[in-house]
């Protein structure tokens, strides 16, 4: 399994606290990239005002940390493009009823 793969599958055990859903799956996570040791992540938020804006990216970084590969985490919070229903995965809107 590659070093993505095995970050988004730690990406994938956080959840929006306001959606019964992983963030991966809500399409909060706009990119992925490794190089080499280090691990670069995109993400956003539902809102800007998001209640857990600080908790969630913190727990992004602590999960790709967890990844035995993965010495270091830079973690972007991004704004643009804005998130919206759209950028759920299929699974996610069944999930939600979409």
């Amino acid at each position: 399994m590659e070093v993505k793969d095995k970050i988004i599958q730690e990406i994938k055990k956080i959840y929006d606290p306001e959606v019964p859903v992983n963030i991966y799956e809500l399409g909060l996570i706009y990119d992925i990239k490794v190089d080499g040791r280090k691990a670069e992540i995109k993400m956003t938020l539902t809102t800007p005002n998001c209640p857990v804006a600080e908790s969630l990216p913190k727990e992004v970084k602590d999960g790709a940390m967890q990844v035995e590969e993965i010495d270091d985490v830079n973690l972007e919070l991004v704004w643009d493009p804005p998130w919206t229903k759209d950028m759920m995965s299929d699974a996610a809107k069944l999930e939600l009823n979409l």
